[in-house]
């Protein structure tokens, strides 16, 4: 079952609006409402004029017959990977990922042959819940737990896989790292997002190798096939697509992708940002800016140590 959101994306979820984040006006509502009626995408032209939706969840069958080759609708994109209709402006395919302003195909589930999988850890209270200052993007999950119930130092969720991608030009040759993310948890950024709820360690920054010209930034979700190379996915504040890091192999660009609550671009030493970049608009970064998301999250792009360099290999 899936739902319309007041964006008109088509969502998995009945609270939250799992593109953008948008509240979900009437869904689950007491009272004898019931959950919003369901919105099916529409269904893909297969030879001889049978359709199948494009839902993964929708177990239902084949859908209604359509024409192949029929066009789509005034204004709807079409997706070259899968043939799926979207909305126009959509930046994402809805069924498959499939990245329109880049042209960057989905990313695949698992790694490609010879491509190594880098373990990403990051520790969360077991009991943090979304923020209340912020909108809660569809679908947080929990930090994976002990079997005494405590949170799993060092169980956090995987990266994405590293490597080269079919679409995706490296930014250094194999084996090499040239840049990195430094992710930081920020104190200061979140006591400026007014939220209750615990915020953790701030500690040491994780250190992600950044082997691709293209990143995302957001959180993991492998029902809908998406694996940000920088993985947020314990700051519930982040949304599944939140932002993305194109370079030319020198600069670097930041771009918000539509995310529920902003992202934000300050240089090192000033006050912390108070609004947020344009959506769909790319701001190049100078030396030392740092990126602010979420609840407690910065993200700082620079170049790799001598002793970072190895750590794709």
């Amino acid at each position: 079952m899936t739902y319309t959101c007041p964006e008109g994306h088509s969502s998995a979820s009945g609270d939250y609006c799992d593109v953008c984040g948008s509240p979900i006006v009437g869904a689950g509502a007491g009272g004898g409402g019931g959950p919003a009626a369901p919105s099916l995408p529409p269904p893909l032209p297969t030879p001889g004029g049978a359709g199948a939706y494009a839902n993964p969840l929708d177990l239902s069958g084949p859908g209604p017959a359509v024409a192949t080759g029929s066009p789509p609708s005034s204004g709807e994109l079409v997706c070259p990977s899968c043939g799926a209709s979207n909305l126009p402006g959509a930046l994402f395919c809805e069924n498959d990922g499939y990245d329109f302003t880049t042209g960057q195909l989905p990313r695949p589930l698992d790694p490609p042959v010879g491509v190594t999988q880098a373990d990403v850890v990051q520790a969360l209270p077991a009991d943090l819940a979304p923020p209340s200052g912020l909108v809660p993007p569809a679908d947080a999950a929990p930090p994976p737990t002990d079997p005494a119930g405590s949170p799993s130092v060092g169980a956090g969720p995987a990266a994405a896989p590293l490597g080269t991608v079919p679409g995706v030009t490296p930014t250094s040759a194999p084996g090499h790292v040239e840049w990195v993310a430094e992710v930081w948890v920020d104190p200061d950024w979140y006591a400026s997002q007014d939220v209750t709820e615990p915020c953790p360690s701030a500690g040491m920054p994780l250190i992600v190798p950044v082997l691709e010209r293209t990143v995302l930034i957001g959180r993991l979700s492998t029902s809908r096939n998406i694996h940000p190379q920088i993985d947020l996915s314990s700051d519930n504040g982040v949304s599944r697509r939140h932002a993305q890091l194109n370079s030319d192999g020198q600069r670097w660009w930041v771009e918000d992708l539509q995310s529920a609550n902003g992202t934000f671009v300050g240089p090192a030493g000033a006050p912390l940002p108070s609004t947020p970049i344009q959506v769909g608009q790319r701001v190049e970064l100078d030396d030392h800016d740092r990126i602010f998301v979420g609840a407690w999250t910065r993200v700082v792009v620079r170049r790799a140590t001598p002793e970072e360099s190895t750590l794709g290999s």
